[in-house]
């Protein structure tokens, strides 16, 4: 199996597990915990998994002087995209929040062609629209509903924070690093901030229900490790514009647990977006590069 084929599964299980976060976010929050306790566990339970990984592998903490400033900074922006995006669903439904979110492989495009050169093809820009028109059909509005203009902003912070993340991966000395020791040190990050956010807001949420401290180690493991290890790994085996367009996957994983656990029909228009998705998927799996 070739490094680009590695690549492209990474990328599609880091989409298929990133988009499961509101089916372990939304649990907890009508529970009554706030955003930060959520997230504050998130971490907490995700370091030490992460941290078995890199003694496994035989790997070292150290970070040398070059990579302390892009780590620093993958690990804001990663902060940065949790916190803006877990609020938003305070604001919107989480399927309008996904659906909106999936700009970001627009936003890796334009930045990667602005700043670093990067030739985007038309049949590149094809495939975006053809996925971002497809999550568009997937997405189903309550009757008269409107959208929350906070909430629209959190989620347009929350992908601008995700394409960072994702470029000062691909084009800082981080490409070269350990994919276990860049997810480690984004995580400590992650645990660090909302650790502190815990202690000024004098106040930490707990599960009242025994069963939901599963749903916080599925939380910290899936679209937490999982897909942060293998987006990390993808993007420096397929770059970062089509790490992203296979960010498409994400509302797939909403429509499947729609289906399978929330008993959701499968309309003709979900057919269609679904087909959509996977036709321009497949079309960046196959292009020849």
């Amino acid at each position: 199996m070739t490094n680009r084929t590695k690549g492209y599964i990474l990328a599609a299980i880091s989409a298929a597990t990133y988009g499961m976060n509101p089916l372990f976010a939304l649990p907890l929050y009508a529970d009554g915990m706030a955003v930060d306790s959520v997230l504050f566990f998130r971490y907490l339970f995700a370091l030490p998994m992460v941290a078995l990984l890199v003694r496994s592998r035989k790997q070292c903490f150290a970070v040398g002087k070059k990579e302390i400033l892009p780590m620093m900074m993958v690990g804001i922006f990663f902060v940065l995209s949790s916190i803006t995006l877990f609020r938003s669903y305070h604001y919107m439904d989480s399927g309008i929040a996904s659906t909106i979110l999936f700009i970001y492989p627009v936003m890796v495009a334009l930045i990667m062609a602005l700043f670093f050169k990067e030739k985007i093809k038309l049949g590149t820009w094809l495939c975006i629209a053809m996925a971002t028109a497809g999550i568009g059909l997937l997405y189903k509005a309550p009757s008269g509903a409107t959208l929350s203009v906070v909430g629209v902003l959190l989620v347009l912070g929350s992908a601008l924070a995700y394409t960072l993340y994702i470029i000062t991966i691909n084009k800082t000395v981080l490409k070269d690093a350990p994919s276990v020791k860049v997810t480690f040190y984004v995580i400590l990050t992650g645990l660090l901030v909302f650790a502190a956010a815990v202690v000024c807001q004098g106040e930490l949420h707990t599960p009242t229900k025994w069963y939901l401290w599963g749903d916080l180690l599925a939380f910290a493991l899936l679209p937490t490790v999982i897909s942060m290890l293998c987006a990390t790994k993808a993007i420096v085996y397929v770059g970062s514009t089509a790490t992203a367009i296979l960010g498409a996957l994400e509302p797939l994983t909403a429509v499947f647990f729609g289906v399978t656990l929330f008993g959701e029909s499968l309309t003709a228009r979900s057919v269609a977006g679904l087909l959509l998705i996977v036709i321009s998927v497949t079309a960046v799996v196959t292009k020849k590069q």
